[in-house]
């Protein structure tokens, strides 16, 4: 199973401390190290000392790491647009050799959007953008060379573009597409993503998600096998239960919660949630660290899931 840091820069971190985990990741022998794409701290404190833009970051990144893979989870379809966006992710792609990939969501934290003036649409107008960014994106990826692409859009009307900058990996950037709904997520995932993700389901809820996508790949005619399922969990782990106490209060939580809704405990106990999530389908597993001060954490992970 690929095992994957998922960060949440937006509570409070410098690019500095995103680096350390990166590399520490990295040397560790993680799968990759992806980032949230928010703007505004979340629950308590005051998210000092503030935002950092995910592709920026990515951007960095790039250079300052050699092996692991690097993206999103997720960015919103209402942050940018679709083809600055492309141009922006291929260019990183460029820069990391090969090894950057795209979560695209519809946008969901009205508050970030009112701290920062961005527009926050009506969820059916979002999802409508989403759509269409993620046609726009793969659009001008795929497009034969030396022919203008044109999308005739409501929201993103392309025309004569040469579709530049191109990303290295073949085939264009893999996307993932992630959520709960039933019906225009699953679709969104079959006609465009490379991976699916459930985020932060209980194993049976994280089953059924998968067997939706599954079941809408068929109705589109595209191999259920060919979509890559993952999940997003919180992760604490320590190798006694004082150790896992006091990991859950560096982070505001109660290890109790955490061991219900996440992947947390001594490491038996995470192997075993782990095992479950393995059997719900999951190929990959994003696991969220908040405390991008502890390290040692990491190494205590990859010994306990690795």
């Amino acid at each position: 199973m690929d095992l994957r840091i998922f960060t949440e820069p937006q509570q409070g971190a410098t690019y500095d401390d995103l680096l350390a985990v990166a590399r520490a990741a990295e040397d560790l022998g993680f799968d990759a190290f992806f980032r949230s794409d928010h703007y505004l701290h979340m629950g308590d404190g005051d998210g000092l000392p503030g935002p950092t833009d995910a592709w920026t970051t990515l951007a960095g990144l790039a250079r300052d790491t050699s092996r692991i893979r690097l993206g999103t989870l997720v960015s919103s379809a209402t942050f940018r647009l679709p083809g600055p966006l492309a141009v922006a992710v291929a260019g990183v792609d460029q820069m990391s050799g090969g090894r950057v990939e795209l979560g695209l969501g519809a946008g969901w934290f009205e508050a970030e959007h009112a701290a920062y003036g961005i527009p926050f649409p009506p969820l059916r107008e979002r999802f409508d953008r989403l759509e269409e960014q993620l046609a726009v994106i793969t659009g001008l990826w795929s497009a034969p060379a030396g022919r203008p692409y044109e999308h005739d859009g409501s929201h993103y009307p392309v025309s004569g573009s040469p579709a530049l900058a191109r990303p290295v990996q073949e085939g264009g950037v893999p996307i993932i597409v992630g959520g709960g709904g039933r019906r225009r997520t699953p679709s969104l995932a079959a006609r465009y993503a490379a991976e699916f993700n459930a985020p932060f389901s209980s194993a049976d809820d994280t089953a059924r998600l998968f067997a939706r996508v599954d079941e809408v790949c068929e109705e589109h005619g595209r191999d259920p096998l060919s979509m890559v399922h993952s999940a997003a969990q919180v992760v604490c782990i320590g190798k006694d239960d004082a150790a896992v106490t006091r990991r859950a209060e560096a982070i505001g939580r109660d290890a109790a919660e955490l061991r219900a809704n996440g992947i947390a405990g001594t490491p038996e106990e995470a192997r075993e949630t782990l095992g479950l999530l393995a059997e719900a389908g999951a190929a990959r597993i994003y696991l969220q660290v908040l405390d991008l001060a502890d390290l040692d954490h990491l190494a205590d992970i990859h010994a306990a899931l690795a």
